[in-house]
């Protein structure tokens, strides 16, 4: 058997050999979908990978960074024209919650509590943790999950693309080389302080959120004018790809079967609610539809502000919805455990997700 540190060079090389392939043959995101892919086939066929653990989750520190030099003046400004739209996220939540929870306990015959966080469009890592200290089946809720993000983030940019006309070729962000020193040095210390610092206070999703509201509060400050740079952006994309192809390793033929087959027809389902409200969204005149999409669509906030990014779509607008769906769902999971729980007293309200390993 492989140590850990052999494990993670092979699943560095697996995911760099992927990303060169997927840029080779001229696929788009080629850094998001080349080591997803190619991780995701070497985690099935059975070899030996592992996470990067804090590495990963800082890379994810980028993102946060960039959606939060993107809120500026103006887009303060435009939160009041965005109450309606948001406004819709919460009967957003309970209709997949009513749909999602007699879909995996009775036709996949998971327990409700795992049901529940199975069919809930939170942060992967928040609700496994969150369904395991419930009392939930961790593994069902990781591959659910997983699956959830991979199909998302895989139909996202074909949708995009040959619905809505959008191209995934907008710049990402300037240069290293033409940036100023100073505000590298500031938007690495805001990642630092705001991970940390959330992770500290218990903030859920610390490794985005806090870096976003530290790098927000400097960019209204105007210490901070530009994204941070492509290369950084780049790399985020490659550890996002390479941690969602991970979540695979050791699957076996039933859970496949059982379990990764019930995610996808869930998936499917969510794409149609997700595609209807969307149309609503449009039709009322709330958003364009490359927005009216993202802010919308069920899938894992640092993939699909990748997306945003790529797409030129509004950044404001669309981590607005999706920091309210996180919101909605983080707040209503302690008062479903409490609700599944009844009067038994052997399971407590789940603490914060602390970063996985």
């Amino acid at each position: 058997m492989k140590t850990d540190a052999a494990r993670r060079l092979t699943t560095v090389a697996v995911a760099a050999i992927g990303t060169a392939i997927a840029y080779a043959l001229g696929l788009p995101l080629p850094f998001l979908f080349g080591p997803m892919f190619a991780c995701l086939a070497a985690a099935l066929s059975g070899v030996e990978l592992k996470g990067l653990g804090q590495v990963s989750v800082g890379a994810r520190t980028i993102l946060g960074v960039a959606v939060g030099a993107s809120i500026t003046p103006d887009v303060i400004g435009q939160l009041p024209q965005m109450a309606m739209s948001v406004a819709l996220i919460p009967p957003y939540i309970a209709l997949i919650a009513l749909i999602g929870v007699p879909f995996f306990s009775r036709l996949c015959r998971l327990d409700r509590t795992t049901a529940y966080y199975a069919a809930m469009p939170g942060g992967l890592q928040d609700m496994v943790v969150f369904g395991g200290a419930a009392g939930g089946d961790v593994r069902a809720l990781s591959l659910i999950h997983a699956t959830r993000v991979l199909v998302i983030v895989t139909i996202a940019p074909i949708v995009l693309t040959s619905f809505f006309g959008a191209s995934l070729d907008q710049p990402m962000g300037e240069p290293i080389a033409d940036l100023p020193a100073f505000e590298l040095v500031v938007m690495a210390l805001a990642a630092i302080i705001g991970w940390k610092g959330g992770e500290r206070i218990g903030l859920f999703g610390a490794s985005i959120l806090g870096p976003l509201i530290v790098t927000a509060i400097l960019s209204l400050m105007g210490i901070i004018r530009y994204r941070p740079p492509s290369e950084a952006i780049l790399a985020a994309q490659f550890f996002i790809g390479m941690g969602i192809g991970v979540s695979y390793v050791g699957v076996t033929l039933n859970e496949l079967r059982r379990i990764v087959a019930s995610a996808i027809a869930f998936v499917l389902i969510l794409a149609v609610l997700t595609a209807l409200l969307t149309e609503i969204v449009i039709l009322i005149g709330l958003a364009s539809p490359t927005n009216a999409f993202l802010a919308f669509a069920p899938g894992g906030q640092a993939e699909l502000t990748v997306l945003a990014i790529v797409s030129g779509a509004d950044l404001g607008y669309v981590i607005a919805h999706h920091l309210t769906r996180i919101v909605v769902v983080i707040i209503g999971a302690p008062l479903v455990v409490r609700l599944f729980a009844g009067r038994r007293r052997d399971i407590s309200v789940p603490e914060p997700p602390k970063p996985p390993d």
